[in-house]
């Protein structure tokens, strides 16, 4: 490659420095970008703290499709970089980050210009702190391989918090599905399901606690009234059939005591 631009050969790799500028910065972005989400991979922490370099890469590429420079030959820098040859590896890697980004729903947990975090993810993510650090804090001293009964501390203490964090995942869960487009599937992005899985797997799974229902009271009553449907049914039936029975016999009874009169009058 380094023959390739001697002089008195012909350049057969975009060699203008502009060129070559364009090409390094999209390298470095991409390597960037790659790093934080590697780095970010589990827990799941994406669209908090690789939104930056996210950003930076999509504005180096739009710089590169539009060859934005100095040099009167800054035109031809877009289609040496991007479609020059089948690979198009940085055409390739663009996508790839664009769909990955897409499919981690990142948009959905940052502000419009996509500069930060929007608040209700701030909110939520603070109760999700809230909540591990008291985990923590009644764990403390405590072996790992408790038995479920020895959690006690942890759901009672833990309780109020965890469930104003299920709420309100609840609650952005209704609004992101209210707000999506119809027959689309609508979720939050990857850091705040991730988040909620893995809080509800501690509470659940490890912890063995149980979240209160609100709805105890009306489920209760729903289905006791449905159990006793059936008594209610044959016991109506049962009476509504014994009433008929003695309105179909009264008559013939009033009959043979007027017949008996006519009887008694006749041979009097």
């Amino acid at each position: 490659w380094r023959r390739a631009v001697e002089p008195g050969l012909p350049a057969i790799c975009p060699t203008e420095p502009e060129c070559r500028s364009l090409l390094a910065a999209f390298a470095e972005d991409s390597a960037a970008l790659t790093g934080c989400l590697g780095r970010r991979a589990r827990p799941v922490r994406l669209c908090q703290g690789c939104h930056g370099p996210y950003r930076r890469l999509l504005a180096q590429y739009g710089t590169i499709a539009r060859a934005v420079g100095n040099s009167s030959e800054s035109h031809n820098c877009a289609k040496s970089i991007l479609t020059s040859d089948r690979l198009q590896i940085v055409v390739t890697l663009s996508e790839f980050f664009n769909e990955t980004w897409e499919a981690a729903n990142c948009a959905n947990c940052l502000k419009n210009n996509s500069e930060g975090l929007s608040n209700s993810t701030e909110e939520f993510l603070n109760l999700f702190n809230k909540s591990l650090t008291c985990f923590e804090h009644n764990l403390q001293g405590q072996t790992v391989d408790l038995s479920p009964n020895n959690y006690t501390e942890v759901c009672k203490n833990c309780n109020e918090t965890y469930t104003k964090l299920n709420d309100l995942y609840n609650h952005l869960q209704r609004m992101i599905r209210q707000g999506g487009e119809s027959g689309q599937p609508a979720h939050l992005c990857i850091d705040v399901e991730d988040a909620m899985n893995i809080t509800r797997k501690l509470w659940s799974r490890t912890f063995n606690c149980s979240l209160p229902c609100s709805d105890t009271v009306p489920v209760i009553a729903v289905s006791s009234f449905i159990l006793f449907l059936p008594i209610v049914f044959y016991l109506s039936s049962f009476l509504h059939s014994k009433q008929k029975k003695r309105i179909l016999i009264l008559p013939k009874r009033i009959q043979s005591n007027a017949s008996l009169v006519n009887i008694q009058e006749k041979y009097s």
